[in-house]
């Protein structure tokens, strides 16, 4: 198969071993978000050294949503050129047909991982993935700029809307032109199914879908939640957010141009850079809420092996020493990712470089899932249904009512007559 990446890089060639004459070269497709790639190299150094095989990293865009759509044409195709995927948490129920049952390979060690993920990762009793990190967001702040101005840590979205507001026009007036009050993920993806779930779930406006199949996203609570985060679009937010995904978020937050940013933790040890502007000057804090109880959406990337895949021993070889207990310490401390053994939250290394990892268990365990379960193999339309009329509505593009409205209605025809 043609190279469709043009990022392909070998890793590993020159180390100092002999290779059996059954060393594989394994490929693996994977996000490229902020050190990933670089972390994936220097990983697969180590696993070369201990087993002889080599591995390459396919490097995919950092949109989520163009990833799925070019893991779903090369596993359709049955493309024996690539052996692990790396996988978002919503994407097993719909591609488990294509991938290997791990299980018997995990045997008892599965039980080492976090219960609720293993469980989110098998299908009709096979494990077809195995949790690499887990994920849920934070609101990232900048603690210098709160205390100077004397504001507190906000509750709630409206008081971080007027946070925002005051600090932004205070250093902007003080000659600080380039600060914004609040960043997110605005574009049309994945990733604002993510924020708009959030702002909707916490103030009681449901989840989309619920888990029993009935579709609730649209109320006046929901309707309510957009409308706020419609006002922050040129009012404490950049008109530009409109297409940023995480990375150009926490670009003008780790320049310094924003006093607050929703995103995930691995933003954190990248803000604590020397190249970093905000370094020992921000920290983070649950997401706030509207009224009822804060919603952070549960995220995380595991490892999948390709049934076409012509390596398929090596390749899970590859799988479990990624997800080991000592690999996801490494992967902690260097990209401040959230590991899924419960055993390294204990670790005073990895506390020492990720003081809030502490405070993200419980986060994480109760966050708001996307309705992936209860929509099935349908979930990509009804997510990109819901991220087009919350971008229609952040884009003053029609009401949030008429949005949601519209919304329902689609939603109605994807599911037909059943999930």
């Amino acid at each position: 198969m043609k190279r469709l990446i043009s990022l392909l890089v070998a890793v590993a060639a020159a180390l100092p071993f002999s290779a059996p004459a059954s060393a594989a070269n394994i490929n693996v497709v994977a996000g490229a978000v902020g050190r990933d790639v670089e972390f994936y190299r220097e990983e697969f150094a180590r696993f070369t050294a201990e087993t002889g095989h080599t591995a390459e990293i396919v490097a995919m865009p950092s949109s989520t949503t163009d990833q799925f759509g070019q893991y779903k044409t090369w596993l359709s195709a049955q493309t024996e050129d690539i052996d692990i995927y790396q996988v978002d948490v919503i994407w097993a129920p719909q591609i488990d047909q294509h991938l290997a049952d791990l299980k018997p390979a995990m045997g008892a060690e599965i039980n080492d991982f976090f219960a609720s993920i293993v469980e989110s990762q098998t299908v009709n009793d096979r494990l077809v993935a195995v949790p690499l990190f887990t994920d849920a967001p934070v609101l990232y702040y900048r603690k210098d700029l709160l205390e100077k101005h004397g504001k507190s840590v906000p509750q709630t979205w409206a008081e971080m809307t007027r946070t925002a507001k005051e600090v932004m026009d205070a250093e902007r007036a003080a000659g600080n032109d380039k600060i914004w009050g609040f960043v997110f993920q605005g574009n049309a993806y994945e990733g604002l199914t993510c924020d708009a779930l959030e702002w909707i779930k916490s103030h009681d406006g449901g989840q989309i879908v619920e888990p029993d199949g009935a579709i609730s996203v649209n109320n006046p609570n929901a309707a309510k939640a957009l409308e706020l985060a419609k006002s922050w679009v040129g009012g404490i937010s950049p008109p530009g957010v409109l297409s940023y995904q995480e990375e150009e978020a926490r670009g003008v937050w780790q320049t310094g141009n924003a006093v607050f940013m929703r995103n995930w933790p691995y933003a954190y040890g990248l803000g604590q850079g020397e190249d970093s502007a905000v370094r020992g000057k921000f920290d983070v804090t649950t997401l706030p809420h509207g009224g009822g109880k804060s919603a952070a959406t549960l995220g995380g990337w595991n490892l999948a092996v390709s049934k076409y895949s012509k390596n398929q021993e090596a390749a899970i070889e590859l799988v479990k020493f990624l997800t080991s207990r000592e690999a996801q310490k490494r992967r902690a401390l260097a990209l401040t990712q959230l590991p899924t053994r419960p055993a390294l939250y204990d670790d005073p290394e990895v506390a020492e470089v990720a003081p809030f990892f502490k405070g993200m268990v419980n986060t994480f365990l109760t966050a708001v899932p996307r309705p992936s379960a209860p929509t099935k193999r349908k979930y990509n339309e009804v997510s990109q249904a819901f991220w087009s009329a919350v971008h229609n509505t952040l884009s003053g593009n029609g009401s949030a009512a008429d949005n949601l409205a519209d919304l329902e209605s689609k939603i109605k025809r994807i599911r037909g007559r059943s999930w």
